[in-house]
């Protein structure tokens, strides 16, 4: 999910610099509500379970696409499966480019002997480098976001008129390693849902993630779950509302940048430093362990490596550190 979402502010750059310029974005349908509101763009969405399943359906992929005639293609997944499509283009002489991941000095970044720290380049100036190997400059320099959703019915039934700062927070992330603590999000949670001037809105998705949010905002008139409660485009329509979000290192960090929200992140195994900040965010909104104690970080780019006695690092980010942050970004 972030990584469809990170690609969103740059063919919002995109069509605003190239506007002679039809873009045809190839994704899963789930990711389509992303891509609506960005002119010039066509969403066709993949079925992957179905008619593109396999080699042969990335070949019914390619010629479903080759029928849009289309001039260039930019692969910004870069994976097997755009690797083998995007190649079947080339073999007819359309332009292709890729955008290259970085994996060498991911790699040194997050190693644990000879580690070279320092910050790799974004993923959204990688694709931008995509685009330029296909002739298109892109200046994310003064981006764009689109405007506040109207909220529906049943939204507004559940978090009531804006008389309020709103507050999102996603406490959750693919892997355990990029989890702030149980315990700490309940105090973070707790200290925010003093002031009244607040409401904090909870998001997640699946029965297990529905449960532990019904339990952090239980006690607390001001705090409310909204996870399995609107669907996904009314979820992007509230968080395009927000005042703010709190979130791990995961795609709703991705979502609410994409909207123009303010976004504070929190980073355990991982680091902004890997090229995987959300988009037009200072580095002083990305709250990371403590390295001191914890010098091996970042451990891994996505979280998917655990490494033995790190498993409290994200206990070094204090709730205190995190409400002080909202605070000072919403006075």
């Amino acid at each position: 999910m972030g990584d469809a979402a990170m690609t969103v502010p740059v063919l919002r750059a995109f069509v605003l610099q190239h506007p002679e310029v039809k873009i045809t974005v190839v994704s899963r349908p789930f990711f389509k509500p992303f891509f609506d509101t960005i002119p010039n763009v066509n969403f066709f969405g993949i079925d992957v379970n179905n008619r593109h399943k396999g080699f042969l359906g990335l070949v019914k992929l390619f010629l479903d696409l080759k029928k849009l005639n289309i001039d260039a293609v930019a692969d910004l997944h870069n994976v097997l499966r755009s690797k083998i499509v995007r190649t079947f283009f080339a073999l007819i002489g359309k332009k292709v480019a890729a955008s290259n991941k970085g994996r060498a000095d991911k790699k040194a970044l997050t190693r644990a002997e000879n580690k070279i720290f320092k910050p790799l380049k974004t993923m959204f100036s990688v694709h931008c480098d995509t685009f330029i190997k296909l002739g298109f400059d892109i200046d994310l320099s003064n981006p764009t976001f689109p405007n506040k959703s109207i909220l529906s019915q049943k939204t507004t039934s559940i978090v009531g008129n804006k008389n309020e700062k709103w507050i999102g927070i996603a406490p959750f992330a693919q892997y355990e390693s990029k989890v702030y603590p149980l315990d700490l999000i309940q105090e973070t949670i707790n200290d925010l849902s003093k002031n009244n001037d607040y409401k904090i809105l909870l998001f997640g998705g699946g029965k297990k993630e529905i449960e532990v949010l019904d339990l952090l905002s239980k006690d607390n008139k001001n705090v409310i779950n909204i996870a399995g409660k609107i669907t996904f485009q009314e979820e992007l329509d509230l968080i395009s509302n927000l005042d703010i979000m709190l979130s791990m290192d995961s795609g709703n960090a991705h979502i609410a940048a994409m909207l123009g929200i303010k976004v504070i992140t929190l980073w355990g195994a991982t680091h902004p430093f890997a090229g995987f900040s959300p988009f037009n965010q200072p580095l002083e909104s990305a709250l990371v362990s403590d390295r001191e104690k914890y010098p091996l970080l970042p451990t891994s780019v996505y979280g998917n490596k655990k490494v033995a006695d790190y498993e409290d690092a994200m206990r070094t980010i204090l709730p205190e550190t995190i409400v002080n942050k909202i605070e000072k970004e919403l006075n």
